[in-house]
């Protein structure tokens, strides 16, 4: 595991298990998990190591409501107890909202915008974070201006 010793590799599971909630799938083979217990492995098996830097597709796909906040919580501690960088690519607008310090706006390709969530729903002339992303995004990538207030309809 990344060059860890046997016992820093047990050491680091038993940590990120009391902090993913994993705790009663130590002993488990991987057979038979569940789309959330596979997510939250899978993020366990990416901090093993203690990387400077963590970049995670989709982290919350197939999480329950609890699991998403205690993720959104351990990707908080990364950031501010740690210093890492956490770089999160996902369509979940309230994840985005909830966690960004800087967005990345991609269509087509391309980044067509970038700031912080107050910034661009300023850019965009909408309140509503998902609204501003739909009119960044689809405005950009078909070339048209999405109508201010339509954007989210």
């Amino acid at each position: 595991l990344h060059g860890l010793t046997v016992a820093a590799a047990h050491a680091r599971a038993e940590v990120l298990a009391g902090q993913l909630g994993l705790g009663a799938l130590l002993d488990r083979r991987c057979e038979g998990y569940s789309q959330g217990e596979r997510m939250k492995t899978a993020l366990a098996r990416a901090l093993v190591h203690d990387p400077a830097n963590v970049v995670l597709d989709e982290p919350t796909n197939g999480l329950d409501v609890l699991a998403t906040r205690a993720l959104r919580e351990l990707l908080r501690r990364l950031r501010d107890e740690t210093g890492k960088c956490v770089v999160v690519s996902t369509h979940v607008m309230q994840e985005v909202e909830r966690l960004a310090d800087e967005v990345v706006v991609m269509a087509a390709g391309r980044t067509v915008a970038h700031g912080s969530v107050a910034a661009l729903r300023a850019q965009a002339g909408e309140a509503d974070f998902e609204a501003a992303f739909v009119r960044l995004a689809y405005g950009a990538a078909v070339g048209v201006a999405v109508p201010a207030g339509g954007a989210g309809a």
